[in-house]
């Protein structure tokens, strides 16, 4: 039984556990995403995030605390510059892990593990958006719209008033047309009124 035991071992010892959180993070550092199994990124956003809290204040002894859990000078560099600017407005959850399902190999079950503020899908404007709050709109009914709506209606009535016009317009003619073909044939019959008086 694990009872009130924190740390998620992975199936590994301390050094090769250490190891391996070291390797996720500079990936993750670097190409801003990684796919890995589920148990993995919840272990990786425990020991990443701290890093990029500490990060925020550009200091040697953070840069000197951060090279020791990362092991690499190019990761460190990227996260003192990159990442810790883009998430200085944001007080921590800098990542989000997104499940992919079961692998078809053994059914582990994977995830994807992004930094939340390189994903430019759900913040289109992440610089822009940061410190700006949103602008609320309230749906009552102000008389501006009010007047604008009777504007539209009082248009759209005049419109259909002289369609319907133009509509009659167009069947009288066809109607007089209609008329007049009927005279024609009419005065084209021969009259045999005198035929049958005869007999």
């Amino acid at each position: 039984m694990r009872h009130r035991k924190k740390l998620n071992h992975l199936g590994r010892k301390a050094e090769h556990r250490k190891a391996l959180m070291s390797n996720l993070a500079v990936a993750l550092i670097m190409h801003k995403r990684i796919k890995t199994t589920l148990p993995k990124a919840k272990a990786l956003r425990q020991f990443v995030e701290p890093l990029i809290t500490r990060a925020k204040e550009d200091t040697t002894h953070n840069r000197r605390i951060a090279f020791r859990y990362l092991r690499n000078k190019y990761a460190v560099t990227e996260l003192f510059r990159e990442v810790a600017k883009r998430a200085e407005n944001r007080p921590g959850g800098y990542t989000r892990i997104l499940k992919l399902g079961a692998r078809k190999g053994d059914g582990a079950e994977m995830a994807l593990i992004e930094l939340v503020d390189f994903n430019d899908v759900y913040t289109q404007n992440p610089s822009a958006t940061a410190g700006e709050k949103k602008r609320r709109v309230r749906r009552g009914g102000s008389k501006k719209k009010t007047e604008q709506v009777e504007e539209n209606v009082a248009v759209d009535t005049d419109t259909t008033e002289e369609t319907q016009q133009e509509v009659e317009n167009q069947e009288q003619p066809q109607a007089t047309e209609t008329a007049e073909e009927n005279t024609e044939q009419q005065d084209n019959q021969p009259e045999d009124t005198t035929d049958k008086k005869d007999e």
